[in-house]
């Protein structure tokens, strides 16, 4: 980054040279500036300090070392030891000691390390759901519920959706007029033995939600052999597929403006939707083939398909591409609530495939 006495001086090096008869843009060339550059520096008809922010900038009123060690003590101090900086100002303010705005004690506690838990009570601990991972169809499943509005107000039909993450193929759903374990239990069983789902194969993911962990729909996991998994309380994040799968359903063009006027009704409806989503939908993080073609292992041979066009059009004209074609590789890992390293992992393959 170049000062602002170099900038000054290499301003004055190209106005003598433009004096002298030389264009300012050769100039700028010789000394290894844009012309652009020199622009934005006598913006205004004077130089001005450097805006950009990756300049190197020292507030005028920053607190001193010694400020922010008083702050520390402060904190640190017996009465204020289990407080936030919240309690803490308000009570220093009516001692008539003022030593900083409380956004300033929140800044110096956190560069400090100080601003977790500082009550002597023990911290909350809500622990992440286990990362879960597939590899290939019918080895997690996501599920979830939805409300459907009804013509009455206040009364809803109730939406039960099961997804593969792997393929994203819907492989089960129902309306039901009441949300209850039992029903969700009906489904899973009829999925188990449409897709030929033995024991211990599957994981089966969901919220905290009442239908969820019920005593029918437990029992009828234990039955079947299939592993529960469960979102943190209140967090809808540790769920993303059927979340997502929701939000697609209900921003579709043919989603009725007007609320359904019975069950049968919203039945006929959602049944259309997942035909549509299961057999003509192409996903976009499955490299764009639908739920169907993944779900029945076709995904390999239609994007060998398209890479094969791909290369054959780069070699009829090879000055149209730039570098290279693009990258249809079939999606081999999927992850449900992945630690760290494994969506370093996943950014790593596909910044090496791209």
């Amino acid at each position: 980054m170049i000062s602002l006495p170099e900038r000054q001086q290499i301003v004055q090096w190209v106005t003598q040279a433009n004096t002298a008869g030389a264009r300012a843009h050769q100039a700028c060339e010789l000394l290894g500036i844009a012309p652009r550059t020199l622009q934005r520096w006598q913006q205004c008809g004077e130089l001005l300090d450097d805006a950009r922010r990756t300049r190197c900038h020292v507030p005028a009123n920053k607190l001193s070392d010694q400020e922010r060690e008083q702050i520390i003590t402060v904190a640190n101090r017996k009465e204020f030891a289990h407080l936030p900086p919240s309690q803490m100002v308000p009570q220093l303010a009516d001692r008539g000691e003022y030593m900083a705005s409380e956004s300033t004690f929140y800044r110096v506690l956190r560069a400090a390390g100080q601003l977790k838990h500082r009550q002597a009570s023990r911290a909350a601990t809500v622990h992440k759901p286990r990362p879960l991972e597939t590899t290939a169809p019918n080895q997690v499943y996501s599920w979830d519920i939805t409300y459907l509005k009804t013509t009455v107000r206040g009364i809803f039909l109730y939406l039960y959706l099961f997804m593969d993450i792997y393929s994203r193929k819907i492989v089960g759903w129902q309306v039901y007029e009441d949300e209850s374990s039992a029903c969700a239990a009906d489904i899973l069983r009829d999925i188990t033995q449409r897709e030929g789902i033995g024991p211990e194969q599957i994981t089966l993911h969901s919220d905290n939600g009442g239908p969820m962990k019920g005593a029918s729909m437990l029992a009828t996991l234990q039955a079947l052999g299939i592993m529960p998994s469960f979102s943190r309380p209140a967090v809808s994040n540790d769920n993303p597929y059927s979340e997502s799968l929701f939000k697609t359903l209900q921003y579709r063009p043919e989603y009725p403006a007007q609320p359904f006027a019975d069950v049968t009704a919203a039945r006929q409806w959602v049944s259309g939707f997942v035909d549509w989503y299961n057999f003509k939908h192409r996903h976009s993080a499955i490299q764009f083939v639908t739920p169907a073609q993944r779900h029945a292992g076709l995904d390999t041979a239609i994007l060998a398909k398209r890479q094969a066009l791909y290369q054959a059009a780069k070699a009829r004209h090879p000055e149209r591409w730039s570098r290279h074609t693009r990258n249809w590789d079939p999606v081999q890992v999927v992850y449900l609530n992945p630690n760290k390293t494994d969506r370093n992992e996943t950014r790593k393959t596909l910044e090496k495939a791209a």
